[in-house]
C-alpha cells in the first residue's frame, strides 16, 4: 500500500498478519484484474462462517470489516496507480459499521475508581501506578508504556505524550516491541493532578532504590524490573486479573468489570460529566478533533437537550 511507510510499525504488522491469514489463502491465487464484487462478497461470507485460523468457526463482523478495509486500501492503490481499471470492493457489501461496532464502553464512577486504586496500591504498587497514570491522563495503553522519565515534569505537573509502543512480527523470529509515533502522529502535553504527581514521586523513589538505571531520564516510567518495555497485551491481562482479585476483596457489586482501555473512557466520562469543555478533554485524549470526542461520548450528557430547552425558555421569561 502506498501509505505503508507512513503507518506505525504495529499497524503494518497487523496488516501483514491479516493479509497472511485472511486474504492470501482465499484470494491470493486469483488474478486481481478478474476479481469481482460478488467474489469479494463470497469471500467475506466465507470468513464469517469459517474464517478463524484455528478452524473453530467464523470471524466477527468487526474483524471481517477490518480485513475488507485492508483489501480495499490495496485495490484503491492499484486503481490510482493505473494497474487496475475498477476497484471490485466498490461493488461489494461489507458488514455495516453498526454490525462491526466495537465492544460497548464501560466506565467506573469516581468512587469506584478511587476504591480500586486504593486497593491496587496495597496489592501491587508497581502495577497500580500504571492504572493510576492511565486513569488520570486518558492516555492510550501504548502511549503510557512508551513514556519515559524525561517526558515527565513533576515540578510543573505535566507529561509529554510523544510516542507509543506496539508489537511487530519478524518472519521466523516471533514478536518484538517497537516504538513509533502516537496514533495521531503528534505529541501532546497532559497536565497531571496533584495526587498523581505525589504518587509518581513515591513510585520513582521506590524504583530508584531498586536500580538507579530505572529512574534515569531515558528510562521507561512503566518498565519491567529489568528496564524493558512491558508487553501491551500482558499489561492488559495483569489489569484484568487484578480487577478480578479486587472484586473478590471489595465485593462484586462494588466494582463492575471493565477492560484496561476503559480507564481511558472513565477519564473522559468523569471529566465531561463534571462539565470540563469537550475541547479540553479531546486534547487530553489526543483525538484529532473535538468532533471525535463528541461522537464517542455523546452518551455522557443524555439530558443536555432538555437543559438547553429549559434555558431558552428561561431567557424568554426574563
Amino acid at each position: 500500500m502506498d501509505g505503508a511507510q507512513r503507518l506505525r510499525p504495529s499497524t503494518v504488522s497487523s496488516y501483514r498478519k491479516n493479509i497472511r491469514l485472511y486474504i492470501d489463502p482465499y484470494l491470493g491465487a486469483q488474478p486481481v484484474a478478474r476479481l469481482t464484487g460478488p467474489m469479494v462478497d463470497a469471500w467475506m461470507r466465507q470468513l464469517e462462517v469459517s474464517g478463524r485460523a484455528d478452524g473453530t468457526g467464523g470471524l466477527s463482523a468487526r474483524t471481517v470489516r477490518y480485513v475488507f478495509t485492508i483489501l480495499r486500501a490495496a485495490l484503491s492503490d492499484a486503481v490510482r496507480q493505473g494497474r487496475l481499471a475498477v476497484d471490485p470492493t466498490d461493488r461489494a457489501t461489507p458488514p455495516s459499521p453498526s454490525e462491526a461496532r466495537p465492544p460497548e464502553m464501560q466506565a467506573w464512577t469516581a468512587a469506584q475508581l478511587a476504591r480500586f486504586l486504593r486497593w491496587a496500591d496495597a496489592d501491587d504498587p508497581d502495577l497500580a501506578m500504571g492504572w493510576r497514570l492511565l486513569a488520570a491522563t486518558g492516555m492510550r495503553r501504548a502511549e503510557a508504556l512508551a513514556s519515559r522519565w524525561r517526558d515527565v515534569d513533576l515540578d510543573a505537573g505535566r507529561l509529554q505524550v510523544r510516542r507509543s509502543v506496539g508489537t511487530v512480527k519478524d518472519k521466523g523470529a516471533g514478536q518484538r516491541l517497537v516504538e513509533g509515533p502516537t496514533r495521531s502522529g503528534q505529541s501532546r502535553v497532559v497536565d497531571l493532578d496533584g495526587g498523581t504527581v505525589a504518587a509518581l514521586r513515591v513510585y520513582r523513589a521506590g524504583r530508584g532504590q531498586v536500580s538507579v538505571d530505572l529512574v534515569r531520564d531515558f528510562a521507561l516510567v512503566l518498565s519491567g524490573i529489568d528496564g524493558s518495555h512491558r508487553h501491551p497485551e500482558r499489561f492488559s491481562r495483569c489489569f484484568t486479573a487484578q480487577v478480578v482479585r479486587a472484586r473478590r476483596a471489595l465485593g462484586e457489586d462494588q466494582l463492575p468489570v471493565i477492560r484496561l482501555h476503559d480507564l481511558r473512557h472513565t477519564h473522559a466520562t468523569l471529566l465531561l460529566a463534571d462539565g470540563v469543555p469537550v475541547k479540553v478533554v479531546s486534547e487530553r485524549l489526543g483525538h484529532a478533533n473535538a468532533t471525535i470526542t463528541l461522537t464517542v461520548y455523546q452518551h455522557v450528557h443524555p439530558g443536555t437537550g432538555r437543559e438547553a430547552a429549559d434555558r431558552f425558555a428561561a431567557l424568554l421569561d426574563d
